[in-house]
């Protein structure tokens, strides 16, 4: 039997929970479910293709749940709960996913084009390919996540300690990576970065290999290790005697 972690214990608590398992489970069914203003706990639900945009499903949770391509467009998903779900090319673009929380979920190529992230945190979770275009972030939070050829493009980590996130081949344009720290794990292999800011940042423990350096300015005051020195010197079309 699936035992809820601590977040999902607290949530529960404080409201009447309906939960369903192992359901197929489509918009009519939820809307249904939303009339009896229960707090929903889906366990090892197909919500796959499910069209859920705009619905108020905030604080309910989902454990191991199927969301390939489903629509939480625009949806009310705050203080949501998500657990080991799979979701490949599910869509929350412009959702509200204040608060949220995402624990080892499979979100690759998954959509949060203009989502309110404010406070959201992402722990283990694999978001290949995911594209977070105009989101609100402040607060948002990633922790040993695959970010591997995401779209990022202007978001800022400014003096966040990062640990353990996989930026490889991701679009990091415009980001603002300033007085950030990297911790063991991190890489920016292959990563773009026009117009990126590393001023002061830390970056002794990234993968560096493969960036291309336009313009020294971007890593003014960073600081990195002698072997990172060297790669991008290489970069550059300069030999390392």
């Amino acid at each position: 039997m699936y035992a809820a972690g601590p977040g999902i214990r607290k949530f529960i608590m404080s409201r009447s929970t309906l939960t369903l398992s192992g359901e197929t489970v489509d918009r009519a069914r939820i809307e249904a479910l939303l009339a009896g203003d229960a707090l929903l706990v889906l366990e090892d639900c197909d919500l796959a293709g499910a069209d859920l945009s705009r619905l108020n499903l905030q604080e309910c949770a989902f454990v191991r749940c199927a969301l390939s391509e489903t629509s939480f467009y625009a949806a009310n998903l705050a203080r949501t709960r998500w657990q080991r779900c799979r979701g490949g090319h599910a869509d929350f673009e412009s959702a509200d996913l204040v608060d949220a929380r995402f624990e080892a979920c499979d979100l690759n190529n998954a959509g949060w084009r203009r989502a309110k992230l404010a406070s959201a945190l992402f722990r283990a979770c694999k978001l290949t390919g995911a594209h977070f275009e105009d989101v609100s972030q402040l607060g948002l939070a990633f922790e040993d996540c695959l970010l591997v050829g995401a779209d990022l493009r202007r978001m800022s980590f400014r003096k966040a300690t990062l640990r353990g996130l996989d930026f490889a081949e991701a679009d990091l344009a415009g980001c603002d990576f300033r007085d950030a720290v990297f911790a063991e794990g991190c890489s920016l292999r292959d990563a773009h970065i026009k117009d990126t800011r590393f001023d002061a940042a830390d970056l002794r423990e990234a993968d560096l290999g493969g960036l291309k350096l336009g313009n020294a300015k971007q890593f003014a005051g960073a600081t990195i290790s002698p072997r990172q020195a060297a790669e991008l010197v290489r970069g550059l079309g300069l030999n390392v005697a």
